[in-house]
């Protein structure tokens, strides 16, 4: 179980961002009997609410946990809750509410909206693990620019989600408690490394949570539990602490398109922690609603599957539907066969390395604390040459190259995000992985991991259920710093096959009461 965390002296400042874009309208549920608003409301929903006064920041945060509460044990969703901290922070809300009223969401768009960090991201006195027995008790002094900037705007956090061991794979487990699991089926993982926070979005608890991104570490998780993942252009969010690898994308996970748009709005922008980012923090990215409404007519790549593994026909069927639900649009849809040789060799080298460089001198000392697979890679990272490093950069060089000359002639790529189903939730991968290279850790995901070497921005959105009763993810990918056109498509795709009914569904399978996590 979560531990709480008391509550840290004082509240950070606000800084002058600008006023939020126009939201469009969201396909809310009725409030829950027993809560003053649904779990499922987006952020429009809540800001409505809230100006009008029928319900408090802190009267939705504290439906909020006790959301948290009667899902923790099936999930084991986090690692660290921030309790009494959130809820000062839910109660100053309402006192700036109660004062200023809707001229708050000027400077603070995200004012009193709970949301969740994934592990491996610092926050300033919250345990920040990275799901490892090796920081098991660190406690950041700062946050990372993505989260200082979530709060500034009068986001609330709520906890740390859980992780993979530093995110090495594309699962929930790790040694410091037992695997997350997915809600629509607990016997199956939500996918990862950004586990928790899939899995607790889809349940209702907040209105949104960060991931990382390395190779599908959102988009796998947010496939898998059923909820929207977007992993803007690399750079576009600053990740710190840095990714030189430039694998690692940070972005949100939401319930729909329009929170993810805003949250990315709020996070993005330059920060000389991490000199691959760009922009202007807090500058406004574009109307979603507007820009769905004058998307021009788009030509769409359609990839039935970007390689091995094929997805079987239950999850191709619904991929090639979400399609065509584009095309009906007045889209350009167009199948074409896979573009690129499959990257993974590259991409395990990379991985490998870098992980590697993680323990150069103390790895003895740690090796029985660290995860066992992971501290497999970490060993065969060991022996790769500098000149098998350099061949897989030129690979990645190679691959970019070819990516960009590919969206020169579509605007957008369209495939299934994941091509298999949720394996076991104690497993870090399939029981029968795809073998690509010396480690198969990660390559039944090439429709994920091609995407993070090209750094280009790719978003998940939920395309139904599969025979088996499980959520299956439609993947977009945009030109990059496409972001805007990216999200607006997954925009209208939303509006055409709208998915919140499920949520009721999943709502309704929600455990008995329990005592509060600890």
């Amino acid at each position: 179980m979560a531990p709480d965390l008391p509550a840290a002296p004082g509240l950070p400042a606000a800084l002058e961002l600008p006023a939020a874009p126009g939201l469009p309208a969201a396909l809310e549920l009725p409030a829950a009997p027993g809560l003053p608003a649904s779990p499922f409301a987006g952020i429009r929903t809540l800001r409505a609410a809230y100006g009008d006064g029928s319900l408090l920041p802190s009267e939705h945060l504290a439906a909020t946990f006790a959301l948290l509460d009667r899902w923790e044990p099936r999930i084991g969703a986090f690692l660290t809750l921030a309790r009494e901290r959130a809820t000062a922070e839910a109660e100053a809300a309402d006192r700036l509410l109660h004062r200023y009223g809707n001229a708050v969401w000027r400077d603070r768009p995200l004012l009193g909206m709970p949301v969740s960090v994934k592990d491996l991201t610092p926050t300033e006195g919250i345990r920040t693990t990275r799901g490892s027995l090796l920081h098991a008790d660190a406690v950041p002094g700062r946050d990372a620019p993505a989260v200082a900037r979530l709060r500034a705007a009068g986001a609330i956090v709520i906890g740390k989600t859980n992780t993979s061991e530093g995110g090495w794979s594309a699962a929930g487990v790790n040694r410091l408690q037992g695997p997350t699991r997915n809600p629509w089926n607990p016997a199956r993982t939500p996918g990862g490394s950004s586990a928790g926070a899939a899995a607790s979005v889809a349940v209702g608890i907040g209105v949104g949570a960060t991931g990382t991104d390395g190779a599908g570490s959102i988009r796998i998780p947010a496939a898998f539990c059923g909820v929207v993942g977007f992993k803007p252009s690399l750079g576009r969010i600053p990740y710190v602490p840095q990714s030189p690898d430039e694998l690692s994308h940070l972005g949100p996970l939401t319930r729909t398109v329009a929170d993810a748009a805003l949250l990315t709005q709020v996070m993005s922008g330059y920060d000389t922690a991490d000199p691959l980012s760009f922009g202007v923090p807090g500058g406004p990215a574009g109307d979603l609603e507007e820009a769905a409404g004058l998307l021009p007519r788009l030509r769409i790549g359609w990839i039935p599957s970007l390689g091995d593994p094929a997805p079987p026909p239950g999850i191709a069927a619904l991929a090639r539907r979400a399609v065509e639900a584009l095309a009906a649009r007045g889209h350009a849809v167009e199948e074409i066969a896979p573009p690129f040789e499959d990257p993974y060799p590259a991409l395990e080298t990379i991985f490998a390395g870098w992980e590697a460089a993680a323990h150069p001198l103390d790895l003895d000392e740690v090796a029985d604390r660290l995860d066992p697979g992971r501290l497999r890679v970490i060993r065969y990272g060991r022996t790769l040459s500098a000149a098998r490093l350099a061949r897989a950069y030129e690979a990645r060089a190679v691959l970019r190259a070819r990516s960009q000359a590919l969206m020169e002639r579509y605007d957008l790529l369209a495939m299934p995000t994941v091509a298999i189903a949720p394996f076991a939730a104690d497993r870090h991968e399939p029981p029968d992985p795809v073998r690509k290279g010396a480690l198969s850790w990660l390559a039944w995901a090439p429709e994920a991991y091609t995407f993070n070497l090209t750094g280009q921005p790719a978003v998940s959105v939920p395309a139904g259920l599969s025979p088996e009763g499980l959520p299956v993810g439609l993947q977009l990918v945009g030109g990059r710093r496409e972001d805007l056109r990216v999200l607006a498509a997954a925009y209208q795709l939303e509006q055409a096959r709208p998915w919140h009914h499920h949520y009721a569904a999943l709502s309704a399978r929600s455990p008995e009461p329990a005592k509060e996590s600890t």
